[in-house]
């Protein structure tokens, strides 16, 4: 058998033909009919949906598109679609939208705000996306999206408002303040200023736990509908009312945008404050209250929302201290006061450690014969920023954040050891003592006794060498602990003085159930002696006050020293009243421990001002 191979029939071909031509037939009444109904389907979409060619005209679009512009179907064609759905408006939508017509970008969905043709806005999402590879142009489709923007208003507002007053709340104030302090805010129009006043309620709290907390939120919310007419009174003859706010708590907030300086803040504060004075009345409870008010004002420029409530919050405080029910405005030197002393407190401590502290003596002169006896040891603060700083600068601080134990632990042990160093210089006269200051809190937080036998014992200093000086209110009424203390302290042969006696207590029977060996009088007694100018004028009540107290400390076993003294006249009229010791400028400046070793050589002083450095 042959493998011969044949080709086809001519009646195959022509079946062949037959079968083609029918498929074309039938391709092109399939694509008709599927033209037909994706025509029919996009005619009839709910969703809004318009074809655009390369150029950006509209090339066709739904009814459901021409009702939502509020336009004539017909009408649409030939349109430019970027007007219709306000593609135009920002540069970087613009440039993606052309993009997408190029066929460089696959797709652009944005938001718009559409203004309806009867008046009302429409906010819709618009989808833009290519049609079919070979077909040319794009389709837009547009979601209404208004119902789900309310929504998104709804709860924003209520993210952004407070419950109980409705007022703007923190963060919604915030925003605001943020957004004011942006330059392109002032730089183009407005004043350039901002303006704040920071108000707290005055006895709120009270309020909340006497009458509870449904009477507190009724309260806030009348205080909150006095503030804001309060603030629309205020912006009726300008071009907006301050924002009012409640930041927490009984905290509110004016924030001036635009401000025209401190008066307009001043006059906003003083009607906030009249308008609370008011009793109010609520569900038969009558209240009253007040509010302290902190104002700043200030250049935009250069200002942050934090500096400005910093700023607030301090004046605040500055306004409740001064006796509350009153604002107070911020005052730049008064601020640079309370940074110093805060950066002072923080350093205080480690500032103790790096040696910073050093002491000077002041001398303590016999009134009678003019020799040095003893000397007061006084603290000063070589600080690396401020300088050397005397002890009104610091020792408060040092008190309150309870650093004082180990500065007065310190300076004890420095003082201390340096009396024993010029004894044993100077072994052929008298030994002097040292007084040392002793703050309350040093009784109280340490063991006072104790550091004192440790630090004689390691120096090798007499007790009856060592003299510490408490002030007249920390020793007048004494009990418990700091007056077993002082006693303690006295039978170990310590000397105990009072400091500026005569400025506080001043109870002289108090003083014989006391372990005090001696009493220093306050300056003010001192200053109104004689003076060396002729002009000058005594006061005799000072004398009177002062002779009394003499007598009444030496018949109690007492001696007297007394403070400031300046001129010849002052040291000769208190050596004659019986003053035993003398202490101030006439004498000497507190100096360095190698002056006092200078001066231990001559001894006397005889009302010279031969220490004066």
């Amino acid at each position: 058998m042959s493998g011969t191979s044949e080709g086809p029939t001519p009646a195959a071909d022509l079946d062949r033909s037959a079968v083609t031509e029918s498929d074309k037939t039938y391709r092109k009444s399939y694509e008709k009919t599927e033209q037909r109904t994706y025509e029919h389907a996009f005619a009839a979409a709910t969703l809004p949906m318009a074809v655009v060619d390369r150029e950006g005209l509209v090339s066709t679009a739904n009814e459901a598109f021409a009702i939502l512009l509020g336009a004539d179907p017909a009408r649409l064609p030939g349109r430019i679609a970027a007007d219709l759905v306000d593609l135009a408006s920002d540069a970087r939508t613009w440039h993606a939208y052309r993009e997408v017509l190029r066929g460089r970008q696959a797709k652009l969905r944005c938001t718009r705000r559409l203004k309806h043709p009867d008046g009302h806005s429409v906010w819709v999402q618009v989808t833009i996306a290519p049609l079919a590879k070979d077909a040319p142009g794009v389709l837009i489709s547009v979601s209404d999206i208004s119902a789900r923007r309310e929504l998104q208003a709804r709860l924003r507002h209520l993210q952004m408002h407070d419950p109980v007053t409705r007022l703007p709340n923190r963060t919604l104030f915030f925003e605001r303040l943020s957004a004011a302090l942006e330059a392109e805010s002032y730089e183009q129009s407005g004043t350039g200023r901002i303006g704040l006043c920071y108000l707290d309620l005055d006895g709120f709290k009270a309020v909340n736990d006497t009458l509870g907390h449904r009477v507190g939120d009724r309260l806030l919310a009348a205080v909150a509908e006095r503030l804001t007419r309060v603030a629309d009174e205020a912006g009726f003859a300008r071009t907006g009312a301050p924002l009012v706010a409640r930041l927490g708590g009984d905290e509110f907030a004016l924030l001036v945008e635009d401000s025209t300086g401190t008066e307009q803040l001043a006059d906003l504060a003083e009607s906030a404050l009249a308008a609370l004075q008011a009793p109010f009345d609520l569900a038969g409870q009558r209240l009253s209250l007040s509010a302290s008010i902190g104002v700043v004002e200030r250049h935009a420029a250069g200002t942050t929302a934090t500096g400005l409530m910093q700023a607030a919050d301090t004046t605040l405080h500055w306004a409740k201290a001064d006796g509350k029910s009153r604002w107070t405005l911020f005052d730049p030197e008064r601020n640079a006061h309370l940074v110093t002393r805060q950066a002072l407190s923080s350093t205080l401590r480690p500032a103790i450690e790096r040696g910073e502290f050093v002491l000077e003596y002041q001398p303590l002169v016999g009134m009678g014969d003019g020799r040095l006896n003893g000397v007061e040891a006084l603290v000063r603060w070589h600080h690396p920023q401020f300088g050397t700083l005397t002890p009104n600068r610091f020792i408060g601080l040092a008190e309150e954040d309870g650093s004082i134990v180990p500065l007065g632990r310190w300076a004890l042990t420095t003082a201390c050891r340096q009396a024993r160093r010029w004894q044993l210089d100077h072994p052929g006269e008298p030994p002097i003592f040292v007084s040392v200051n002793v703050a309350v809190r040093q009784v109280w937080d340490s063991d006072l006794v104790a550091d004192v036998a440790e630090t004689l014992a390691e120096t090798g200093l007499a007790p009856h060498l060592l003299q510490l000086e408490l002030t007249e209110s920390a020793v007048m009424g004494s009990a418990g602990r700091p007056l077993q203390a002082l006693q303690a302290l006295s039978d170990m042969g310590v000397r105990i003085a009072i400091d500026d006696f005569g400025t506080g207590y001043s109870n002289l029977a108090y003083l014989s159930r006391l372990p005090v060996s001696v009493l220093k009088l306050d300056g003010s007694f001192v200053r109104g002696f004689q003076y060396d100018d002729p002009g000058d004028r005594p006061n005799p009540a000072d004398e009177v006050v002062v002779e009394a107290m003499i007598q009444l400390a030496h018949r109690l076993g007492l001696t007297v020293t007394a403070e400031c003294v300046e001129t010849s006249a002052q040291a000769s009229r208190l050596r004659h009243i019986g003053c035993d010791t003398g202490q101030g400028w006439l004498y000497s400046r507190p100096v360095t421990a190698d002056r006092i070793s200078e001066l231990l050589d001559t001894r006397s002083y005889a009302d010279t001002p031969v220490g004066k450095p």
